[in-house]
């Protein structure tokens, strides 16, 4: 099976904060990580290629230093990287950035002289959980997509996907080429070894720009320019200590002081 995985590298939002004045995500000294949901996405793929045989390619848009991240995926089972970067993509939305990616993708398969037959992503990103560029890209390239994925098989020629539901779990039969979009897991992703470590950091990653013969994109929907959507202000939520804890002998007496303190407070 010929696989492609869409990693992005996002901060670490255990350790993000928010310029008081500004409004804006403070990056300065904020360590980098592959997007934990990716990271899944990932590890179904090598699973898959494992069980299926094949190769998995990785790929990521941003700056630069994501090929850390790319790096990161080939050290714990991917066989090839690109990273896609220029100035022109920057600014963009979900849209643009998921009709970027699907350009890549197809940039991709034509260096490689091969089509894919699935694609992975995780279900949403941590920095923007918008949960949209996965499903887009599908859109952009025509393609069956199932989401919120956690486990994946094979059988009679077509992909068998269980996913997450409110009430439980559905199983979804698609035929590929398809998408699937990737949640939690069962199992964690692998960590890497020294040797595969050390073979990563020497791997040469190709990146995919702009002006890339293979890359055939519409000015007018990269960047800012392709962009519907603007985010105009980031901030904290104020956290108050105003909670009224009810701690009454039964349930019942609990349910009735709640409804009287509502209706005291004209929200019922």
């Amino acid at each position: 099976m010929n696989i492609l995985v869409c990693i992005k590298q996002v901060p670490d939002t255990t350790e993000i904060k928010i310029d008081p004045v500004k409004h804006t995500l403070i990056r300065e000294g904020v360590p980098s990580i592959v997007n934990p949901f990716d990271a899944c996405a990932l590890e179904m793929a090598v699973r898959l290629k494992e069980k299926e045989g094949g190769k998995v390619i990785v790929i990521s848009m941003g700056p630069a230093q994501a090929k850390n991240a790319l790096k990161e995926c080939l050290a714990v089972g991917a066989d090839q990287a690109f990273l896609v970067t220029d100035r022109a993509f920057g600014g963009s939305d979900t849209l643009a950035t998921s009709y970027i990616l699907s350009r890549a993708i197809a940039a991709v398969e034509a260096k490689t002289g091969e089509k894919f037959d699935l694609i992975f992503c995780g279900k949403q990103a941590i920095d923007g959980d918008t949960a949209q560029v996965g499903p887009e890209i599908a859109e952009h390239m025509d393609l069956p997509h199932v989401t919120l994925a956690t486990a994946v098989e094979m059988a009679d020629g077509k992909l068998h996907v269980t996913r997450d539901t409110d009430e439980g779990h559905d199983l979804v039969e698609v035929s590929l080429p398809a998408l699937v979009t990737v949640t939690k897991t069962t199992y964690d992703p692998r960590y890497p070894t020294i040797k595969s470590k050390m073979a990563a950091n020497r791997a040469v990653i190709e990146e995919i720009t702009n002006s890339d013969p293979d890359m055939v994109c519409e000015p007018e929907r990269l960047g800012l320019n392709g962009s519907p959507t603007k985010v105009k202000k980031t901030f904290t939520p104020v956290q108050t200590k105003d909670a009224v804890i009810l701690n009454e002998e039964t349930g019942s007496e609990s349910a009735v002081k709640l409804a009287a303190l509502l209706s005291e407070a004209k929200i019922i």
